[in-house]
């Protein structure tokens, strides 16, 4: 682990993997519960964590690099759960990519427990881990000008929703209702860093008739 002084007040931690920086952030966010520990914000990365509002940050450094990243916490209550149609343009791609067929990509993705590493690109955009790293996606070649708002995508290591319509290069395999983004919502973002989420297959809806 490595603390790297940003500023005056604020400090970068590096760790050695996603799950560690998991790992640190629950810690971090425990001891600022119990008022141990003082900051004003706590904002993970793919390895990273930046703790801003620091009032000893040299002293916090020294700590945090003089022990081991604390074991990821156990599982709690409150795991948010997306209805999902696994009818996604790039859903042919990755089942050939996993080398299985299409409907078993839906099965694979629903089984896993996800996690919301950290949040960003987009407001209300989590990303999650928890797909087996043999399910990991590549990037598309070529990015979309447009991906629209609720596609479930898969990048590398992450699964992401998207909260609304933007460019991107996920690979696309599903499309949720769920609003991931809501201003008027308190909390606007329904995913925050640490939120257990599991994806529930539903049927695609169909033209009317």
């Amino acid at each position: 682990m490595k603390a790297l002084p940003v500023g005056t007040d604020a400090l970068l931690v590096e760790v050695a993997s996603g799950e560690e920086a998991q790992a640190l952030l629950a810690d971090l966010l425990r001891r600022r519960a119990a008022g141990s520990l003082t900051a004003h914000e706590i904002v993970p990365a793919a390895r990273t964590v930046l703790l801003d509002g620091l009032s000893d940050p040299a002293r916090l450094a020294a700590e945090l690099t003089s022990r081991p990243v604390p074991p990821v916490p156990p599982r709690t209550a409150g795991t948010v759960e997306i209805p999902v149609r696994y009818d996604g343009p790039d859903l042919a791609d990755v089942a050939a990519h996993w080398g299985v067929p299409e409907a078993e990509v839906a099965r694979i993705h629903a089984d896993a427990e996800f996690r919301v590493a950290f949040c960003g690109f987009a407001p209300g955009f989590g990303y999650l881990t928890g797909l087996p790293a043999r399910y990991e996606a590549p990037r598309r070649s070529t990015p979309r000008t447009s991906v629209p708002a609720g596609s479930v995508a898969l990048a590398g290591p992450y699964t992401g929703v998207y909260p609304r319509s933007s460019p991107g290069g996920w690979q696309l395999i599903g499309t949720t209702d769920v609003v991931l983004w809501d201003h008027t919502r308190e909390p606007a973002a329904l995913l925050s860093p640490g939120t257990r989420v599991r994806f529930v297959p539903v049927a695609p809806t169909g033209p009317a008739t």
